[in-house]
């Protein structure tokens, strides 16, 4: 007997494919997660290829959960048959992230959990199973689930580090699903080469080919294994050489879907019934079928005929051989035959508890308008939503829109359909909603909330035009809403105000006085958190800064006294006002605080925004290393989302820390492009810094120049110290004057210890040489309460340059040490280099410092876990924030420990304490 007369068809040649998904298996054993996609079109042999690796593996336990199309808009169904076996440890997760998988599963009422909250859920509870055996999740047809399943998945997939769990996923070649698994890695089915695929055909056949025909066929079906096992057994092998055959188009596709038809075609009139309800009911559940069966009339014994054809097989569940039966089953029956089938379904889907699937069959049932159906679905993506399904609620209102009359409910679904996606991030079904919409049959909120939408697509999509003149539509929006619906349109005014920051010199909209007027008109039309923050916004940007600072600093303390959700709402205002006080501890107190919050709510999307502010804002406190930690953070969040985490690019982050300035004008010019001038001033902020720092004061003076002259609210305090020392090395000294004087003014007003010391520093530079010692000492003090290293470090430098021009060397060297110190531990080359020139030229010879750059350092990963661990965190809390599992947390503690050459929590502390 040939050796290969016991091989599937499908298995031949695939002996690479068996052994990575046998390494993968291993990998889990020894308690390395893993994960890997099997990608390929139909009857490749992807699923034949997953049974033979899952077969006979002792002491690991396999879960399988496949997606069916009737549940593709069905939240988690698919995530929670994979989760069923082992709910018995849900009770032992974390509090939130038990919850959120039984909101998710619909077993739990209450807020929609975020689905990054549900995939940490998920990370825990797999990794609890895998602490008893082994575990390896299976996921069959992954393009055909419920998206939130899919997304969760890549999720946990994404993170496995340290779990005993492999994740194997299986798909036809589908955009949503490279989207979804983005950064997992996968393996690429094609077909069988040309020797294999000539063996699998004469396998197959009565008789042997003729060897040029039979190459040809296996060129032609690509050496798809389904395409030349069935082509043999539908023809003898003298019909496969027949001439007419073998100089057509071999019949795969269309043509094989046909010969699968004809199949269908030789069976009794109730067996193509019975197929007729497996194609319908596509999640292939035995229960429904049976039903729906008796329903219509079918009898008990008609699937017998299509299971001897090998058309379908009926076990645990009721499978086709291949899709293109499915297909060919469903394309076969009449339009009223399918609605028939449909509608049985619905009957016997409703009758078993199960209204999420015969809301489905319901609308596959109805042919034109029916808004009772629309009404219903509608219920169904109000309860998907309830359970944080958001991409299903969407696709559930656009299928409710399609099937409701034209009118105003009708363009309230869609744009309710666009606003679902959006939260989700998927912009462009999210734009397709809304380029659905009649704009002539639209309310004046509804048209404001179609505004709002535009607007944030727009910064979403990086689109210049909309993120020029977002402000404009937003402001369009806030009237519309005006004496309608109040909080909206203060949702509108603040998002027009932080469309202004993003835009900032491209905006669209009128006069920055315009916005400031119609922010402070807006504060009054309710009371409350927003009303607030409206009214310190619009006091900003209009009235003079002492009295606008007491109601900016009443804000703040409304927004110290928020609650989470509150702040998640209202945090980039936070930063606006805090950082116009120039209150750098308060911001920093806020940020941390929304990104405690959103941890907790497992919002990434807030979570990856605060992240990047917070290392913006280490950037003006003058620390490069705590800001470079922030991007390695910002770019492992995205990592786990499954973005190009290689796109986070801080501009001015990498002129502080030593980047070529050429590269970063092209970065910044590039971001400038794309209309987020917001972006470009701050990466030419820290171009004029690094200037400043390299001694090229003219060039930082004409850079900085320009910016303040055109003032653009907080954003040019900023620059002010800087053009003071730009200004007064470069001899421009009257405009450094006036910038000291406007420093001065904050520093009387606002009287937090930063501005205090920066407007002290800035006088030392203009003072005689009588006054100017008295005014550096001054600064340092103030630094020394403020928590801007960057500034002190400044202030060393300055006040040791002025000390050395006086003669006085010895005094000299104590303050550029200090300087050169705190320059080297916060990562500032630039500045450091400027030390150590200045400390050379007082007589002391400086040696080169170590950077610790070997094989030792610490990873962005191990650092994070390192730092949460010396402040206290237990493993639970750092997987929780950092969205890995205790396990993964553990395995990165090990390696600290080793590198660090540590064996305890209390050597780490005291090696990496507290900032």
């Amino acid at each position: 007997m040939n050796p290969i007369d016991n091989i599937q068809p499908s298995l031949l040649g695939r002996g690479e494919e068996l052994e990575r998904l046998a390494v993968l298996v291993s990998s889990a054993r020894n308690g390395h997660g893993s994960a890997l996609l099997l990608r390929g079109e139909a009857g490749i042999g992807k699923t034949t290829l997953l049974e033979a690796a899952m077969h006979d593996l002792a002491g690991v336990r396999v879960v399988r959960s496949d997606g069916f199309e009737a549940e593709s808009a069905m939240p988690y169904a698919m995530l929670q048959r994979l989760g069923t076996p082992f709910t018995h440890l849900v009770p032992a997760l974390p509090r939130r992230q038990a919850s959120a998988l039984r909101i998710a599963a619909g077993v739990d009422e209450g807020p929609p959990p975020d689905r990054y909250l549900v995939g940490l859920g998920m990370l825990s509870l797999l990794a609890a199973a895998a602490e008893r055996e082994p575990v390896v999740c299976v996921v069959d047809d992954a393009h055909l689930s419920d998206p939130e399943s899919l997304e969760v998945l890549a999720f946990v997939a994404r993170r496995l580090k340290a779990e005993a769990v492999a994740i194997v996923l299986s798909a036809r070649p589908d955009p949503r699903v490279d989207r979804a698994v983005a950064g997992i890695a996968s393996l690429e089915l094609g077909g069988l080469d040309p020797q294999t695929a000539v063996q699998v055909l004469n396998r197959s056949a009565t008789d042997q080919v003729d060897p040029y025909l039979a190459m040809r066929f296996a060129e032609e079906t690509g050496g798809n294994p389904l395409a030349l096992t069935d082509l043999a057994r539908e023809f003898t092998a003298q019909q496969l050489t027949d001439s007419s055959l073998g100089l057509g188009p071999v019949p795969i596709g269309q043509r094989l879907e046909s010969t699968y038809l004809r199949a269908v075609e030789a069976l009794p009139a109730d067996t193509r019934r019975w197929l007729g309800i497996v194609a319908a009911e596509s999640t292939g559940d035995p229960a429904l079928i049976d039903d729906a069966a008796r329903r219509l009339a079918v009898s008990a014994d008609a699937s017998g005929a299509a299971e001897s054809a090998g058309l379908a097989t009926s076990r645990d569940r009721v499978r086709f051989r291949h899709p293109l039966v499915r297909a060919a089953v469903y394309n076969a029956m009449t339009a009223t035959e399918r609605r028939r089938v449909h509608e049985a379904l619905e009957s016997v889907a409703g009758a078993r508890g199960r209204p999420d699937l015969a809301v489905w069959h319901a609308a596959e049932a109805t042919l034109g308008i029916d808004d009772d159906v629309a009404d219903r679905l509608e219920l169904a993506a109000d309860a998907a939503g309830g359970r944080g399904g958001t991409v299903s609620r969407a696709r559930l209102l656009a299928r409710a829109a399609d099937l409701s009359s034209r009118g105003p409910e009708r363009e309230a679904r869609l744009v309710a359909a666009a606003e679902a996606a959006a939260v989700a991030g998927a912009a462009r079904f999210a734009t397709e909603m809304l380029d659905r919409i009649d704009p002539t049959a639209l309310d004046p909120v509804t048209e404001g909330r179609v505004l709002m939408l535009r607007a944030m697509l727009a910064l979403f999509v990086a689109d210049p035009e909309g993120v020029s003149g977002g402000t404009e539509q937003l402001l369009r929006a806030a009237g519309l809403f005006h004496g309608r619906a109040p909080e909206l349109e203060q949702r509108a005014l603040l998002g027009a105000f932080n469309a202004e920051l993003t835009s900032e010199s491209t905006v669209r909209s009128g006069s920055l006085q315009a916005l400031g007027r119609r922010l402070a008109t807006g504060a009054g039309v309710t009371d409350g958190r927003r009303s607030l923050a409206l009214r310190a916004l619009g006091a900003h940007i209009l009235q003079p800064y002492p009295e606008a600072a007491p109601i900016m600093r009443a804000a703040v303390a409304m927004l110290q006294d928020s609650n989470d959700a509150q702040l998640l709402e209202l945090g980039s205002e936070a930063v606006a006002l805090t950082m116009a006080l120039w209150d750098e501890q308060t911001c920093v107190e806020l940020l941390e605080r929304t990104v405690r919050a959103a941890t907790e709510a497992g919002n990434l999307r807030v979570l990856d925004t605060t992240l990047w502010v917070l290392g913006l804002l280490e950037l003006v406190r003058g620390d490069p290393a705590a800001s470079g930690r922030y991007v390695e953070q910002v770019r492992e969040l995205r990592r786990a989302i499954g973005y190009d985490a290689e796109q986070v690019v801080n501009a001015s982050y990498l002129a502080w820390s030593g980047a070529p300035p050429e590269l970063v004008e092209q970065i910044a010019e590039a971001t400038l492009l794309t209309g987020f001038a917001g972006v470009w001033t701050i990466a030419m902020t820290g171009l004029s810094i690094r200037e400043i720092a390299d001694g090229h004061y003219r060039d930082a003076y004409e850079r900085l120049r320009p910016m303040v002259e055109h003032e653009f609210l907080q954003v040019t305090y900023q620059q002010l110290p800087d053009l003071v020392e730009a200004g007064v090395r470069s001899g421009n000294v009257r405009a450094a004057r006036a910038a000291a004087d406007r420093l001065a003014e904050f520093a009387t007003a606002s009287g937090t210890p930063w501005i205090r010391g920066i407007s002290a520093r800035a006088e030392a530079l203009l003072a005689e040489p009588e006054q100017a010692e008295a005014r550096y000492v001054e600064a340092i003090e103030h630094f020394g309460r403020a928590t801007a290293p960057g500034e002190l470090a400044r202030a060393h430098l300055l006040y040791g340059e002025w000390l050395r021009r006086m003669k006085r060397r010895r005094e000299a060297r104590d303050e550029l040490r200090s300087a050169l110190a705190i320059f080297e531990r916060v990562g500032a080359p630039a500045f450091a280099a400027r030390a150590r020139r200045e400390l050379e030229a007082t007589g002391e010879h400086v040696l080169a410092h170590e950077t610790g750059d070997g094989p030792d350092r610490l990873t962005p990963q191990e650092d994070a876990v390192a730092r949460l661990a010396s402040a206290g965190r237990t493993n639970a809390e750092i997987g929780a924030e950092l969205f890995i599992s205790a396990n993964t947390v553990d395995y990165h503690l090990r390696k600290v420990f080793r590198k660090l050459g540590i064996t305890s929590r209390k050597q780490l502390t005291e090696r990496m304490p507290a900032r």
